[in-house]
């Protein structure tokens, strides 16, 4: 399992804007790039938009652009590196539902927008486990 996310500035400062645009509701996005042995190097961001029935207190990534998501990353040559959304009130911390949905092996990003803390967490077994977060 990863123990670190790499994220440039640039990816950082897009998927911050990215929540800001969608608040109240939460925003929500995949995240392409390579694994290394020293961790996960994000290369790109995928914006998705949030299908849930409540969006202003959940996320759901419309199924149909996660898998266009998914097939753009594997023609750059990338894989799924992360996913991503917000919690407009915050806070950066995974809800009882983000742990419950969670169905992929990678790390989750929470934005809090209220507390301005972005943190990451893998979420095996309906638990979470925060992991670093580096901006370059």
């Amino acid at each position: 399992m990863p123990t670190a996310l790499h994220l440039p500035r640039v990816l950082e400062n897009a998927l911050w804007a990215h929540a800001r645009r969608d608040a109240p509701a939460e925003c929500v996005g995949a995240i392409g790039g390579h694994e290394r042995p020293d961790g996960l190097y994000a290369h790109a961001l995928y914006p998705l938009p949030n299908i849930a029935p409540d969006p202003v207190r959940h996320y759901l990534a419309d199924p149909g652009h996660l898998l266009r998501a998914l097939r753009a990353m594997q023609a750059e040559g990338l894989s799924l590196v992360a996913l991503y959304h917000s919690h407009p009130n915050g806070p950066a911390t995974p809800s009882r539902t983000d742990t419950q949905l969670a169905a992929y092996s990678v790390p989750y990003l929470i934005a809090d927008l209220r507390g301005g803390s972005l943190l990451a967490y893998l979420l095996p077994d309906g638990r979470a486990v925060e992991i670093v977060l580096g901006t370059t």
